[in-house]
């Protein structure tokens, strides 16, 4: 069973986190909802109110396959200020594991360096934000250990590929008919 941290912060966007979680745990992973703030509860950019599974210095990411960010604002403003992920992100790209976000949330793996010379996408206007990156337009990048997607309209998509790499394309598959998206890709 595959292992995946979904950070969560203040400001972040409900659907492109929630998805995530959704169809992970549809295909059979344990998905960790991790709040780097001080509290469990977690406020997203439209208010809705969530209750995270754990806090940031509880979670244990010794065995985690992959880490996650959704973007949003100011959420991605708040990944992208904590220390702790920040280190743990740059850990997890420089061991070749797996790191993936969406929306404004690839601006943090940019900023970090994680993405010089790596195929990335982003939400328009966050482009610059990509350091190093070679920018496209299509809806989900897969480079190696890095994913990262446009938006809120590519959260189903992020989350197949995501499926794709941790359990197979026929599980991605059986996810996307299950779920009635796109029935003929």
């Amino acid at each position: 069973m595959a292992k995946v941290c979904v950070f969560t912060a203040d400001g972040f966007e409900e659907i492109e986190g929630l998805t995530v979680v959704d169809l992970l745990r549809r295909a059979g992973a344990e998905v960790q909802m991790v709040s780097i703030s001080n509290t469990k509860t977690v406020t997203g950019s439209h208010n809705i109110v969530l209750q995270a599974d754990v806090l940031f210095e509880e979670a244990d990411y010794s065995k985690m396959d992959l880490l996650v960010l959704p973007g949003g604002m100011p959420g991605t403003l708040h990944l992208g200020e904590h220390t702790g992920l920040c280190r743990l992100l740059q850990d997890f790209a420089a061991e070749g594991k797996k790191v993936a976000a969406i929306c404004a949330a690839p601006s943090v793996l940019g900023a970090l360096g994680i993405l010089k010379e790596k195929k990335a996408v982003c939400y328009p206007g966050f482009e610059e934000k990509l350091t190093g990156a070679q920018v496209g337009t299509q809806e989900v990048a897969r480079d190696g250990n890095i994913t990262t997607s446009r938006g809120l309209g590519t959260a189903i998509p992020f989350a197949l590929e995501l499926i794709s790499q941790l359990y197979g394309e026929e599980k991605a598959r059986e996810i996307q008919k299950s779920i009635i998206f796109r029935e003929n890709l």
